[in-house]
């Protein structure tokens, strides 16, 4: 694409994001509360799970049990993060200066202060790439590991045509043990109010059907009364009458012969489970937490959350995903003020929660069997939009940008892929979305040739992608 279309693309795809995001619905949620006559609403989350093939070999295959995939929804740009060009011209280079970091030779921008001194932990990826600059369907790619079913679309919202997000897929394959779901969202579902389809698709259960969707805990967790919806009954519903309410639903199932009573028995009592399971509202209580802990974190919505996924992730959770939150701008598709925004609010509650989870689960001995993914869906384009170097936008450039990988044996302190002199292609190893997420999967001990069946009986492969092995130690 030219690069006078893209910044037609951008313009007519997120002008002025401030006056729409306060229309956001952010209360679509999975209610747990209100138990009606016949379920709780939760039971739709399990279904039965087919076992997953044997253990593949490779570099890496397997060594992870778990997974935290941390979206940074927008597109963060390369050029002020991980990519850094200081010897480009100014319209390119911008306002941040690169930094040294504890890896040598390793820079990254000067205001990643604390991951600054844990590059030693994380693998940069400077060479993802692709040719999808609307945020909906690269959205879908980057958390499914597969093309979305209409490419180059705001206007698609989620369908049941959609891949699975990865941690349905990795529910579909793995059996959860214990109470808790298998796959948890937080802090909401990530949407664009300039998408004219709104929510990013690939963020639930998709053809794989709405017992694979995950549960969706919303809300600030850094605000005393927050709480998780799934684990609160409805007023005016007690213990005891929820245990009542039990009973009468085993005598419905055995009476009801329209129904498959065992499959839709083994549901219900999954959900009530979890309404009535100490170890999930274990898992959920934050204020658990030492003061210190929560400070390492930060005090914000984000911080708390990635906070959340590591306490979640130790009580049994394969996957949680962290989307980065309603900000009331515009997450990371900073079209304007890039660098303002940038400096203050979107590196340093990334940079501080990355780091202590990175610091907090190599103390808990959890880094080596836990895979970390941090990034968005495209990058930002290397011109300064309208030729303002002191504080211009940067729209939308899937071209060329960078994520992260940490722990689940990746090695520490290493750079994949390199970029051209302006970061605007990959100038060696192109990394595809496909490939970025083969390398969890591959990590997750999820074998390339691994398919499931479609609602229609077509075995699909799990992951279209190569998995980076060299990534691995």
């Amino acid at each position: 694409m030219k690069q006078q279309s893209m910044r037609d693309f951008n313009d007519a795809g997120c002008a002025d994001l401030r006056r729409s995001v306060a229309r956001l619905n952010r209360r679509q949620v999975l209610q747990a509360g209100g138990i009606g006559l016949l379920g709780l609403g939760l039971p739709q989350l399990w279904a039965a799970r087919a076992a997953a093939s044997p253990l593949g070999q490779g570099p890496g295959f397997g060594k992870a049990k778990r997974c935290i995939f941390l979206f940074m929804w927008g597109g963060p740009s390369q050029l002020d993060t991980f990519d850094m060009k200081p010897d480009a011209p100014a319209e390119v280079r911008g306002l941040f200066k690169p930094m040294a970091t504890c890896t040598p030779g390793l820079q990254i921008c000067e205001h990643f202060t604390h991951l600054a001194k844990r590059t030693d932990k994380l693998a940069i990826v400077r060479s993802l790439n692709h040719t999808d600059p609307a945020h909906l369907s690269s959205g879908h790619a980057t958390l499914t590991g597969h093309p979305a079913p209409k490419l180059n679309s705001d206007a698609d919202p989620p369908s049941e045509r959609d891949t699975p997000h990865l941690g349905s897929m990795l529910a579909r394959l793995r059996e959860s043990p214990g109470t808790l779901p298998p796959f948890v969202t937080v802090p909401w579902k990530a949407y664009h109010p300039a998408a004219p389809g709104g929510q990013a698709p690939g963020q639930h259960g998709g053809w794989l059907g709405r017992g694979y969707d995950p549960l969706l805990v919303t809300g600030d967790p850094n605000q005393p009364d927050w709480k998780v919806d799934a684990l609160s009954l409805a007023d005016g519903i007690s213990y005891d009458r929820m245990d009542a309410r039990h009973a009468l639903l085993n005598e419905i199932d055995r009476q009801r012969q329209a129904f498959d009573a065992a499959a839709v028995t083994g549901l219900k009592e999954k959900a009530f489970g979890l309404l009535s399971s100490q170890e999930a509202r274990q898992a959920f209580d934050l204020s658990q937490e030492p003061d210190a802990v929560r400070d390492r974190y930060g005090r914000n919505i984000h911080g708390q959350c990635v906070l959340l996924a590591r306490r979640l992730i130790e009580h049994g959770v394969p996957l949680v995903n962290v989307n980065w939150h309603n900000d009331g701008h515009n997450f990371w598709d900073t079209h304007g003020a890039n660098f303002s925004r940038l400096k203050s609010e979107l590196i340093p509650p990334s940079d501080q929660a990355l780091s202590a989870l990175l610091e907090d689960l190599e103390e808990r001995g959890l880094l080596e069997d836990t895979i970390i993914a941090w990034v968005g869906e495209f990058g930002r384009r290397p011109q300064i939009d309208n030729g303002n170097a002191n504080d211009g936008g940067r729209s939308h450039w899937p071209f060329c940008y960078s994520g992260l990988l940490a722990g689940g044996g990746i090695a520490g302190g290493a750079v994949y892929g390199r970029s051209d002199k302006h970061a605007a292609k990959p100038a060696e190893s192109p990394v595809s979305p496909q490939d970025y997420a083969a390398t969890l999967m591959h990590a997750l001990g999820i074998p390339r040739e691994q398919t499931v069946p479609d609602r229609f009986g077509r075995p699909i492969r799990v992951y279209g992608g190569e998995p980076i092995t060299e990534l691995f130690a």
